[in-house]
């Protein structure tokens, strides 16, 4: 997994990206909630563990934020707070777990793999609807209003990341991570191209746009 730690105490940010990546895991930490949000909003990650109270920015603000945008990545809260109306806070602005401090690292591993289950289970449908555009993973065919689209491997696979984060800004390092795993340089203007060329293919002959760029953060697949 890859995993987004929020936390302002160094020394339990340290033992958790420790912890996480003895597990086994990749685990990024930020300090304070405007630099997590930053990291979560321009990273495409597994899991996010994030700490209520933080500086510049609080747990729950960030985690409303990233919902407000799309991002839909599961999030665990850590918190001292452990009353119940502290957990339901917690849970309304959009977390999916609650875990209380203090705690132990199995538990909230634990908890963790559990999120990233249900997440991997949602990613494992075969067919991806936004609008009138349909993708089948299985047949490997795309269709818009029932007409047969062809699409290049390359071309089918940025189609199909960017309707796995429909509604979501899909920034171009998202995408060289992803759909071109860093195999060709970040200045290069491979992606432009190749979105130029999905967009003439699943917009040409329909009068909705479906595929939309967002100035100066990246791409946004959306349905009208």
């Amino acid at each position: 997994m890859k995993i987004l730690v929020m936390e302002d105490d160094r020394e339990a940010a340290d033992y958790l990206q420790k912890a996480f990546t003895e597990a086994g895991h990749t685990a990024h930490v930020a300090g304070d909630g405007e630099t997590g949000f930053a990291l979560a909003d321009a990273g495409d990650y597994d899991v996010m563990v994030i700490d209520r109270m933080m500086p510049r920015r609080d747990g729950l603000s960030v985690i409303a934020g990233l919902r407000s945008r799309g991002n839909t990545t599961p999030v665990l809260i850590l918190s001292a707070l452990g009353e119940v109306d502290d957990r339901v806070t917690g849970l309304r602005a959009g977390g999916d777990d609650y875990l209380t401090k203090p705690y132990a690292f199995s538990e909230l591993l634990a908890r963790v793999e559990v999120l990233n289950r249900r997440a991997s289970a949602k990613e494992a449908e075969t067919v991806y609807r936004i609008g009138d555009l349909e993708l089948d993973r299985l047949s490997h065919s795309v269709r818009r209003a029932a007409r047969e689209i062809t699409l290049q491997p390359r071309e089918f696979r940025l189609l199909e990341y960017l309707m796995r984060h429909a509604g979501q800004v899909v920034t171009r390092t998202m995408l060289l991570e992803n759909v071109w795993d860093y195999h060709f340089d970040p200045q290069t203007n491979v992606i432009d191209v190749h979105v130029s060329r999905l967009r003439g293919k699943i917009e040409k002959g329909f009068d909705k746009p479906i595929l939309h760029t967002v100035r100066g953060a990246g791409y946004m697949l959306k349905g009208g």
